[in-house]
């Protein structure tokens, strides 16, 4: 199955516990209003001096949408009024070019993603301009990646035109259910025909790489009913999937309100939903990348991780070397150097910020350096799926056994039921410890599991993520400091 064993349900209920999704570490319930933006300034300011010069990645959050989605836990602006967006693209370019003048060392953009809300509520002429705006003040790698969100109900075939015309050569669709009846329950009505004539048209148009963010655990959704969906999926053949676990949080999220409980799939429907789909999308020529991701085994996602290159950060699993993210826009969180740089969850008061001459970062957090090479061992783990200790040794200039003694005691658990391998020389997680590795990552975090964190399969708490149930997108929305993701 692609490297990948499902567990038994008594080992589910062991292992299946809270953990962080590890799009950031520290995680993002961990920020505080002690790193400011002066601090930010500094790190802009320190790439020069940097021992291993990093590339460049940007992100924009475009927080509108015209309707929504009553699962939806992103970051948005549900509007009529296309003229708000005018406003919002002029702060976020004044935002550009006060992180122009702060930062040093080479602003060529390797990676860029839009997300939201979403993206394609921009008319196509914002979308030309706000990518030749951005190209100005940071330009555009030859060979760079370049991805938007799309919504399908609101991206014709010449907005996609449009797009690549702008420079964009990938994109994020979200669709979560064909299932009419699913769609109906969530308030968002997008026929199978829609989504096939827009993939058609991308890939008319040039875009190498399409990516389909799905969910399960939503309203209506049963075992036969997301077969049927994971079939479409197939036929359509993306070239990688997100399978998101919803988290019902109307508490948190108004327009959960919506969705009844009596709706809602059991947590024994839930799991075996995520396996058949496991099952059946591994089974069609799709590699497990991690936790809710897939990639075809010819994708260069694919390809990285079995070379080990593999890469993740608050835009999901990345091909490149890390790099610094600078973030634009209401809730974006960026990473440069040693510190995470949170802008304000709601729009007025970024924008303040922004008009007023200074950056607007309320919260971030900076790396110690027992951060740094806790952040380093956690992602080689959540990207690779094993732990090279005498890499780690070398670049850290640390013992790894006595270092992380007390957490190699507690994977001692993991091993006794084949999770995982303990070697002298490595950790490697087993393809039947694959679906628990935010677990096996969690025992390397020096803080406590938080309310930010969910189980993988079965809770109804928020996934901590600049990312959350919905959570690649973990630039999306903030929950108690840390982001909780959807999709367009």
């Amino acid at each position: 199955m692609r490297g990948v064993e499902l567990p038994d349900s008594e080992l589910l209920k062991k292992f299946d516990v809270p953990a962080p999704r590890y799009t950031s570490y520290p995680t993002a319930d961990r920020f505080n209003d002690g790193f400011t933006a002066k601090d930010y300034e500094a790190e802009l300011a320190g790439r020069k001096d940097a021992k291993k010069p990093a590339g460049l990645s940007l992100y924009a959050h475009i927080p509108f949408c015209h309707d929504v989605c009553f699962y939806c836990g992103c970051n948005k602006i549900v509007t009529r009024d296309h003229s708000r967006a005018k406003d919002y693209l002029e702060v976020l370019l004044k935002e550009a070019d006060l992180v122009k003048g702060f930062i040093t060392g080479s602003t060529e953009l390797e990676q860029l993603h839009w997300g939201g809300g979403t993206p394609t509520f921009l008319d196509n002429d914002e979308i030309e301009y706000l990518m030749s705006e951005i190209a100005k003040r940071f330009p555009f790698a030859k060979d760079g990646e370049f991805s938007i969100e799309v919504d399908p109900r609101t991206c014709p075939a010449d907005k996609v035109q449009a797009l690549k015309r702008a420079g964009f050569n990938r994109m994020s669709l979200g669709v979560q259910d064909f299932n009419p009846d699913v769609q109906k329950a969530v308030n968002r009505i997008q026929p199978f025909e829609m989504t096939r004539d827009l993939m058609q048209e991308a890939r008319a148009n040039g875009f190498h790489s399409i990516n389909m963010d799905l969910i399960y655990g939503l309203p209506k959704q049963t075992r036969e009913t997301f077969k049927e969906t994971i079939d479409q999926v197939i036929e359509l053949s993306p070239d990688r999937i997100a399978l998101y676990h919803y988290a019902h949080l109307p508490n948190h999220f108004k327009a959960q309100r919506r969705i009844l409980p009596a709706d809602l799939p059991s947590t024994v429907e839930k799991v075996n939903i995520m396996f058949d789909a496991i099952r059946r999308l591994t089974a069609n020529g799709y590699r497990y990348i991690g936790m809710d991701h897939f990639a075809k085994e010819t994708d260069e996602l694919s390809i990285a991780q079995i070379n080990g290159t593999i890469q993740r950060n608050f835009q999901g699993y990345s091909t490149r070397a890390e790099c610094d993210m600078v973030a634009l826009g209401a809730s974006s969180i960026s990473f440069v150097g040693g510190g995470y740089a949170c802008n304000p969850r709601d729009v007025e008061p970024y924008a303040e910020a922004i008009r007023a001459g200074r950056l607007a970062t309320c919260r971030g957090f900076r790396l110690s350096e027992e951060d740094k090479l806790r952040r380093a061992v956690i992602m080689t783990v959540m990207c690779r799926f094993e732990i090279d200790k005498r890499a780690i040794e070398a670049e850290f200039g640390i013992n790894f056994d006595e270092a992380f003694a007390y957490e190699l005691k507690k994977l001692q658990a993991y091993a006794k039921h084949e999770l995982v391998v303990l070697t002298p020389e490595k950790i490697i997680v087993s393809p039947k410890g694959k679906i628990f590795v935010r677990a096996v990552a969690m025992q390397f975090d020096r803080a406590p599991v938080t309310s930010a964190c969910c189980r993988f399969f079965v809770s109804a708490a928020a996934s901590q993520t600049p990312g959350g149930v919905l959570e690649s997108k973990d630039q999306a929305f903030n929950l108690e400091s840390s982001t909780y993701a959807g999709t367009p």
